[in-house]
Parts: structure tokens; sequence; C-alpha cells
């Protein structure tokens, strides 16, 4: 299973492991992959704490930060401040407040209190200038790997990272966007095919992996979407990528941080119970096919907001769901591979399965080889 990413990064395992939990970063990089914390959610200070713990608990391995800079969002008129949460706040219409609170009456989902109400953090990394934030302390850390998703990476950051001596990453689902990327300057392009979980295309894996790859080699490619087994990765690197990207698989780990409502869901769910919807960030992501999904395809819906709004309107209707552990509207994104995701286990054995279910695909592609000679 190695290949010249394995080189490139000191690692056992083309296995690059995305997670917004930093346990789950940090045991992928100490079995022999590549953890990649993703940084949205976090505050500076925030992001700071988790990656000193990485950096005290990953043994020396090395890992990634993934940010997101998106290539299309709203944009604030009138404000000194690009990132004023109250600005964009001010933006979002009252009649989509008001049709939300009606919702969740429905449902007799409690309000918060006044205190669990407060905070900026709704806006998250989903501005450019937020984003920014992140990297600056992401480069402040030993990591190996800088991965920017929803569009090409600006240039001067590329440039930054690798003034860092940090290689840069970019997800992509069209092969358009991973030429664009590349000419940026990008060193590793992450295909990812409509399977995946969160933000997606609509080109299939096994339709996007050898487009992509043809386009931009001699680039490497990382194929993504879908990916829960070793024989989906034997066939990645049957169709010329170089490693895989996973994510999804990594949730109903020991080491995941979802909450109980949810990994309950994600353990129950099949790989048709997933759709892609606006109804998280206002652009198509992949997630759990639940009432809340469900709800924005009312005919008294008032539709979706753009990025960064949609999330902005929905943060504290989530936190409502969440505390209260409304299992109807519960949600999350999650890719269709979560069909395979039937049990808790820790890092280390899916790690282990991954390489064995690899080994016996591989046999198999060999017996077929000789048996054909």
């Amino acid at each position: 299973m190695r290949t010249r990413l394995c080189d490139d990064f000191g690692i056992d395992l083309p296995i690059f492991a995305f997670s917004h939990c930093r346990d789950v970063v940090a045991a992928v990089s100490k079995a022999g992959g590549l953890g990649v914390l993703g940084a949205l959610a976090f505050s500076p200070e925030q992001l700071e704490i988790e990656l000193n713990w990485i950096d005290e608990h990953v043994d020396g391995k090395p890992y990634g930060v993934d940010v997101v800079m998106p290539a299309k969002v709203a944009q604030v008129e009138g404000s000194a401040n690009p990132i004023d949460p109250a600005a964009f706040a001010s933006m979002i219409p009252q009649t989509h407040r008001d049709w939300l609170d009606k919702v969740l009456g429905e449902y007799g989902v409690p309000p918060l209190s006044e205190e669990e109400r407060s905070g900026d953090g709704a806006l998250l990394g989903w501005v450019h200038e937020k984003g920014r934030l992140q990297v600056d302390i992401a480069l402040s850390h030993p990591i190996s790997l800088l991965v920017n998703a929803l569009g090409p990476p600006p240039k001067d950051i590329v440039d930054l990272a690798h003034e860092h001596d940090v290689k840069v990453a970019a997800l992509t689902g069209k092969k358009q966007h991973a030429e664009r990327q590349v000419q940026q300057g990008v060193d590793i392009i992450v295909a990812q095919g409509s399977e995946a979980g969160g933000h997606t295309g609509e080109v299939a894996s096994i339709v996007l992996w050898p487009e992509v790859v043809e386009a931009v080699s001699p680039t490497p490619v990382l194929a993504a979407g879908g990916i829960g087994s070793g024989a989906q990765i034997a066939a990645a690197l049957a169709m010329g990528c170089e490693g895989v990207w996973t994510g999804s698989l990594w949730m109903t780990t020991a080491e995941s941080d979802v909450s109980p409502a949810v990994l309950s869901k994600l353990l129950e769910a099949g790989s048709s119970d997933t759709r892609r919807s606006r109804s998280w960030t206002g652009k198509p992501a992949r997630m759990l096919k639940t009432d809340w999904t469900e709800i924005w395809e009312r005919d008294d819906s008032p539709g979706y907001l753009p990025m960064p709004l949609q999330y902005m309107l929905i943060n504290e209707a989530q936190r409502r769901i969440a505390k209260y552990q409304v299992k109807a509207l519960t949600t999350m994104p999650v890719g269709q591979i979560v069909g395979r995701m039937n049990e808790v286990r820790p890092v280390k054995d899916v790690m282990f399965q991954l390489v064995e279910e690899f080994i016996e695909a591989s046999e198999r592609l060999q017996g077929l080889v000789a048996a054909s000679s």
C-alpha cells in the first residue's frame, strides 16, 4: 500500500483521516496514517488549545489542519469589520427566523437560556478572514499538511504554507476545479465523489477519481467519497490515486466525540439514509436524512440562505436540538458509507481492518492477473 505520499510525509499508510476530534486525529497518525483536524468550528483560542494537545499526544507523528475558505460567500456591505457577526446576522430575514421558531415549536423544542444564547460562534470559519486567522495559528505548529475546502486556496496562503515547508491539499468535486487548484500551486488534490459526507458535488467517486488523476498528473490525488473498506482503497490506488481521504468512517470510533444522540443515529443508518441538502450551510452537503432535512422542503419553507447566513440562522436551533436530544431533528453531515458504520471500535482496529481488507483485495487481483497470463 506504500505510495509516494508515504515517503513525502513519513507515514506508513496513505490513509488521511479528517476529523473535528483531536483524539481521532492523534490516534490515526499514531496508527500509521495522517490525521487532519477540521478547524472550522474552533475559535482562534480554541484551535490553539486543540493543536497544543495534538502536539503533546501525537508522539511526533505528522498531522494536518483543514480550514474552509469558500470561493463564494455572502458579503457584508458598509461595515468596517468584514467578520462582524452582527453585520452578517442583520442580513438574515426575520421571516426565516420566525419560520424556524415555528417549526421548533411544532417539535416541542424548548428555548435556550440567555447565557446559553450568548456568543458569536455561529459565524465559524465560513469566511476568508476567519480562515486566515486559523491558517496563521496552524502554521505556528509543526503541521505537515494544510487543507482547504470549498474552492482553490488563495495563492498567498499556498505560498505562506510552502514558506513553512507545509504541503497544501484542496478538495474538489470536478475535474475543472482540480485543474484550477493545481494552477494555484496546490500540492495534493483530494478528489471527492458525491458519496462523501459534508460539502460535495454531483460526480460519483468511481467516475471522478480517474478523471482527476488524468487531468492533474503528475500532481498526486487522494481519493475521497464513500471509502470505508480496504477493497475501496485498493480500487482507488488501481485508478491511479496515491492514497485516500476518509472522514465519516471515524465518527463512530471509540475516540470520537460525537454526542450519544448522533452516535445512535449513525449506527442505525443505512447507506440510503443520507441526502445532499443546503439546510446546514447553504451549500449542498451530504448529511443524515432526518426530519431536519425534510422540513426545509416543505411548501411553507422560506428557502435556504447563502453561506455563512444559513448556518448562522440554524446555529441556535441546532444547539437546542442537541441539548434536548430531539431525535427526529438530530442530523449530522455524513457520507453514504454510514451504512458500514455499525459498531464502535478503536481507531487502531479500524486501521488494522483497512489494511487487512486491502491485502485481501490485492491478492484477489493478483490471482486474476496470474490466471489470465
